[in-house]
């Protein structure tokens, strides 16, 4: 093909879409059908990646796919393959042949009695299959495992990184671990998840210092903002308990960290894209803030839904603290932006909500 004949192939969308993403390559998503991953899906695709997203077919687990079909390029650039964490070894065909991999899937549907023993099992052996897989590959330069800000906040006094602020606030960096023991005393169920995202992220970094595999996690806090997903988010059972007045969970949001999805997926992308990165940890949370503060905002922004004061607690006009501030500053100083703030990420979720019948 001579040089004009070139220039009038590129002229065409078709085919200069096509030369970005074989500029980009192929890359994999574990739990593609999720939350955060799908919305990482759509954004790989817009940024000309061509996508391997894998998903559970097993009938009792079986997930949808039609909001990741849906997305614009998916006919193209996305493949949709059976894999799943308690089979390592089904994401071998899956990783051979990506320059990246992005480990976003978790276990997370094991009944109440015996979740604390499987979760952090599967989630160790699933992350090392990935990694194994990846290791073998010859062509994976770099790998995104999503932990969660989870890994870290529940340190119970034993870490003395976080620095003291005004009112008694902690801020807490990546050299914070949660401590496991720790959480399992709090004696809620969501413990077990904190656990075992704490676990297989130690043992992620591990197995790439080892093996010379350059692993990158990113922690997020409460990801929040609009949703692929065909049902109601799990973690929004608590981001929005103001909303659906649920006494017990907004027990958790005295004091809590949130991001938008759309800068969760982004800061993945970066991340995996930014040729200044080391192997290691990533927070990634945009915002710090109390449930007082919160439920200003939502009644600002949301007043048909009449949050009571029961709910929200403290002493009216009573300035409030974060307990706990998560530092982000590793991400930014890389370059990194966040984009959204908090209501930004409450318009979009609500909206999400009400348009799928959820609120």
């Amino acid at each position: 093909m001579g040089a004009e004949e070139m220039r009038v192939y590129l002229d065409s969308p078709a085919a200069a879409a096509a030369e970005v993403v074989k500029k980009k390559g192929k890359v994999c998503v574990t739990g593609g059908a999720g939350f955060v991953a799908s919305w990482l899906v759509k954004k790989l695709l817009e940024g000309g990646y061509s996508v391997r997203a894998t998903v559970r077919s097993d009938p009792k687990f079986k997930e949808e796919t039609g909001h990741l079909t849906s997305l614009p390029g998916a006919s193209d650039n996305l493949e949709i393959f059976d894999a799943d964490l308690t089979r390592p070894e089904s994401f071998v065909p899956v990783v051979e042949g990506c320059v990246g991999v992005f480990h976003v899937a978790t276990p997370t549907d094991f009944g109440a009695e015996d979740y604390d023993q499987k979760a952090a099992r599967v989630a160790v052996e699933g992350v090392l299959g990935v990694l194994r897989a990846c290791a073998a590959s010859g062509t994976v330069r770099r790998v995104m495992y999503t932990s969660s800000a989870s890994a870290v906040v529940f340190s119970g006094g034993a870490n003395s990184v976080g620095k003291e602020q005004g009112g008694g606030t902690v801020v807490l960096d990546e050299s914070v671990w949660t401590d496991e023991e720790f959480c399992r005393a709090q004696d809620v169920p969501i413990a077990a998840y904190f656990v075992s995202k704490t676990l297989a992220e130690r043992a992620a970094l591990d197995f790439g210092a080892e093996h010379g595999l350059d692993v990158v996690t990113v922690l997020p806090s409460s990801v929040v903002g609009p949703f692929l997903v065909p049902h109601f988010p799990t973690s929004y059972v608590t981001s929005l308990a103001l909303l659906r007045g649920d006494r017990e969970h907004c027990k958790l949001l005295r004091s809590m960290q949130f991001v938008h999805i759309d800068d969760v997926a982004a800061a993945h992308i970066f991340l995996f894209e930014c040729p200044d990165v080391r192997p290691g940890r990533y927070l990634c949370s945009a915002a710090d803030t109390t449930i007082r503060s919160l439920a200003g905002l939502l009644r600002t922004r949301f007043p048909e839904f009449h949050i009571p004061d029961e709910l929200v607690g403290g002493e009216d006009g009573k300035d409030e603290e974060p307990t706990v501030r998560l530092s982000s500053e590793k991400l930014k100083g890389l370059g990194f932006e966040f984009r959204c703030g908090l209501e930004e990420m409450f318009e979009g979720a609500v909206h999400c909500c009400k348009q799928k019948g959820f609120l």
